[in-house]
């Protein structure tokens, strides 16, 4: 059975009903008349009954009329609080939702920015939750373009039009070395000093290893390789087991224990990769969200340039 009427042209019937005049139940519904005899003639095809007895003076409720009352009434009452019940969900939902803030963020950085930025958010007390997703350049920014973080912070991104940067810091690559090795000490340290070292680099699928490489491509005799790691935490700790000596950004060195390693600047290197936050452009961001952008840079200007 096709069904060929709407709750609307049910709330014309019960005003008209409720009424008696198709003239006021037009100024109740705020319609006009012509609009609500249309609504009834509809409703009266659709369940092929005549519903009222219309004179020039009056207008009278048939029998079909009165057994549907009570059944449109229900059926409407039905649907408001369907109505409500979703919108009820869906506040308690955005609710839950914007307690929550998730940050795809590259593992390097978040030992040098968060524990700072987090005491920063939190002065003056916050309900709000930072969940942290550790990944790597390219799926910090596929994190935010499918929704699955709010916001990142990450090195500058290929160009992406859905995506914004906004710089923070140039994040250096620094040799990292155990604390008591000979370059620790020496008066200055360049690329071809280390070609003899045991040489330990993150995978080739990030972001600072392709500097690194592009950097030591340009050396005659570059230094090679020794030891791989997926992450850049795992070569700092070979270098402070005695392993070997490590080409790493500053900002995860910088809370190293510096009583196993030392670092130092690479002479003429120019080794730096630019940290920022990455957003969607067209994503509007909580007062939260923007809270806590301003914590980060707050806590990347004090301690990181």
């Amino acid at each position: 059975m096709r069904i060929n009427y709407d709750l609307s042209d049910l709330q014309a019937f019960l005003a008209v009903k409720s009424t008696g005049s198709f003239h006021s139940a037009a100024t109740e519904l705020s319609l006009s008349q012509s609009a609500v005899t249309r609504r009834l003639q509809k409703l009266e095809d659709a369940l092929d009954v005549t519903l009222f007895e219309r004179t020039t003076r009056s207008v009278k409720p048939t029998l079909a009329a009165k057994r549907l009352e009570p059944r449109a009434r229900a059926i409407l009452e039905d649907a408001t609080q369907t109505v409500r019940a979703m919108r009820d969900e869906s506040v308690a939902f955005a609710h839950q939702r914007n307690l929550v803030i998730t940050v795809a963020c590259i593992p390097t950085i978040i030992a040098s920015t968060m524990p700072h930025t987090l005491t920063l958010f939190r002065e003056g007390g916050t309900d709000i939750r930072v969940r942290f997703l550790d990944l790597s350049s390219n799926d910090v920014s596929e994190a935010i373009k499918g929704g699955d973080a709010d916001f990142g912070i990450s090195s500058l991104p290929a160009s992406d039009p859905e995506l914004l940067f906004e710089g923070l810091f140039e994040d250096e690559i620094v040799l990292v070395t155990p604390k008591d090795h000979p370059l620790s000490q020496a008066p200055s340290v360049s690329l071809n000093d280390i070609q003899d070292e045991p040489l330990i680099l993150s995978a080739r699928k990030t972001g600072n290893r392709m500097l690194i490489d592009d950097a030591l491509a340009r050396l005659a005799n570059g230094p090679h390789w020794t030891y791989e790691t997926e992450r850049a935490t795992t070569a700092l700790a070979l270098v402070a087991g005695g392993a070997g000596i490590a080409l790493l950004p500053r900002s995860l060195v910088q809370t190293a224990n510096g009583e196993r390693v030392s670092w130092r600047r690479l002479e003429d290197a120019g080794l730096a990769r630019p940290i920022g936050l990455v957003s969607r452009r067209d994503k509007a961001e909580s007062a939260a969200i923007s809270r806590l952008k301003q914590a980060i840079k707050t806590t990347c200007f004090q301690k990181l340039r």
